[in-house]
């Protein structure tokens, strides 16, 4: 969406602006929509490629273990399709994976086969590096929402929160499902016309690219239909009899080994209120206070709705992971790009006054201490799970 697309008048508000000789504020939701109508002053291309560059070099930096489903999942079953060996687990047996997300890796080997690069060292980091593509236009779908919603203030603090935070460092570029499940839900929601209000109306056909991005989210991880309305693309169910020599309903069965079975217990359970008591909370990190206090302030019940449904849905398994909640992360550093915004308005208007009573004050504002909080707990965390924590077993 080009950003001309974005700028429907408000006359009401400007003629309010005028007359006030003041900037638009984010004390409530109307008025912070109103200034996401003002043109952006940087271009999605130099957002996507600032995205990008970190991304990549994020990709490049991660050298630690995390999860067994980042391999037996995606790349071990890619490289058996590719190249014909490669060990299987149990639930390709049982037809409770689609082979829809390792298919694109499976392909990406084909593609460094044909180019002579199928070699160790390339095929361990290029897939890394692919997701990182993925991931920055996860960033850059971000930044967007955020825009369309509350303005350029809020989205360059939410994009600076995905990117400084720790767990989005640490998993985002890691080739699971849910990384790039999390993506398709930010490119989901910035196209879903009800996620946007009266005044920031989505332009016609963004319906279908909403619906659209849900159902291949889904296809990829059917438990991605706790945030999205269940509607799987038939290209899946055509990929998956092709790959299994027979039909297989692969959501279905995903969804009754893990949901109605409880089969994801043999790998371990946690209490009801472990994500928000533990999980989640270690996934913010320092970020929480600054998110709690964006939805207060911002009052947009229907992100801050939807975190607290995934979440509450999610709690009622027995078996709880940190990247089952993912796609909701970036949703909450939405909020924390808010308060941040917010900050940094208060210390325009404090400075703005200090200089014109001459005031000298030498003291750090209240948005560079919090800015140095947060890059002093989270830079620390970020390198030393990427870098240090269970390198052995990588």
């Amino acid at each position: 969406m080009k950003h001309s697309e974005l700028q429907s008048p408000l006359k009401s508000i400007k003629m309010r602006q005028r007359k006030n000789g003041s900037s638009i504020k984010h004390p409530n939701l109307s008025d912070a929509e109103a200034k996401s109508q003002k043109k952006s002053p940087y271009s999605l291309k130099d957002v996507f490629l600032t995205c990008l560059g970190f991304r990549m070099l994020n990709a490049l930096l991660i050298q630690t273990y995390f999860n067994p489903d980042e391999h037996w999942q995606a790349l071990e079953v890619a490289h058996r399709i590719a190249f014909g060996y490669g060990h299987l687990t149990w639930e390709w047996e049982e037809g409770i994976r689609s082979y829809l997300h390792p298919m694109m890796f499976a392909l990406f080997y084909k593609l460094l086969a044909l180019l002579r690069l199928d070699i160790p060292c390339v095929m361990i980091k290029a897939p890394r590096l692919l997701q990182s593509i993925f991931s920055a236009v996860g960033d850059l779908y971000l930044y967007k929402l955020s825009f369309v919603l509350f303005g350029d203030g809020v989205a360059k603090w939410a994009l600076f929160s995905q990117l400084a935070n720790w767990f989005m460092f640490f998993c985002f570029n890691r080739t699971f499902s849910n990384s790039l499940e999390t993506t398709l839900t930010l490119v989901g929601l910035y196209y879903w016309p009800s996620v946007r209000s009266s005044l920031n109306k989505a332009p016609s056909g963004s319906r279908k690219w909403g619906l659209a991005l849900a159902a291949l989210a889904c296809a990829i991880r059917p438990t991605s239909a706790v945030t999205w309305v269940s509607v799987v693309l038939g290209i899946t169910c055509l990929l998956d009899r092709l790959m299994y020599d027979s039909w297989v309903l692969v959501p279905l069965n995903f969804l009754k080994f893990n949901f109605l079975s409880s089969g994801g217990d043999y790998y371990g359970t946690h209490k009801w209120h472990w994500y928000f008591t533990q999980g989640f909370t270690v996934m913010v990190f320092t970020f929480l206070p600054f998110c709690v206090a964006g939805i207060i302030k911002s009052k947009y019940w229907k992100l801050s709705g939807l975190i607290l449904w995934v979440l509450g849905l999610y709690s009622i398994l027995g078996h709880k992971e940190f990247r089952f909640v993912l796609p909701v992360l970036p949703i909450s550093l939405i909020f924390v790009g808010y308060s941040l915004a917010a900050l940094d308005e208060r210390d325009s208007r404090n400075g703005a006054k200090k200089r014109s009573s001459c005031i000298c004050n030498k003291w750090p504002s209240r948005k560079q201490l919090a800015i140095f909080f947060l890059l002093a707990s989270n830079i620390p965390m970020a390198l030393y799970m990427s870098l240090i924590h269970q390198t052995e077993r990588n």
